[in-house]
């Protein structure tokens, strides 16, 4: 019988990341995280995966119609861009001076926030 780890997914990529889409039908555009959903591996990204909902008329919302939603997108098809240089980059996660875990560019091997 396997056992089952609790352990929280270690993702490269954060809220408020600024990405670019590095695979799909939205290669090559850019955008800001909203939102890591971690047990499906996948980001709300803005103005990426934009898809069509059709609401229905309610008490609460008597307009309903037609909305565009940004869809999830799964993290491995997005690339942190280096908010020093500006350009794609791997992250990793090393120890600062403090002894505290944080997240750094491997293109420029600086922290990243």
């Amino acid at each position: 019988m396997e056992r089952k780890s609790n352990k929280q997914p270690k993702l490269g990529i954060r809220k408020g990341d600024k990405v670019r889409v590095i695979a799909g039908d939205d290669k090559g555009k850019e955008g800001t995280v909203l939102e890591v959903i971690l047990a499906k591996n996948r980001a709300v990204v803005e103005g990426v995966s934009i898809v069509t909902k059709h609401t229905k008329p309610s008490a609460g919302k008597p307009e309903g119609g037609i909305k565009k939603v940004e869809a999830s997108i799964h993290i491995s098809n997005l690339q942190l861009i280096d908010p020093a240089s500006g350009k794609l980059t791997r992250v990793g996660r090393k120890l600062d001076e403090k002894g505290k875990l944080k997240r750094f560019s491997k293109k420029t091997g600086e922290f990243i926030k």
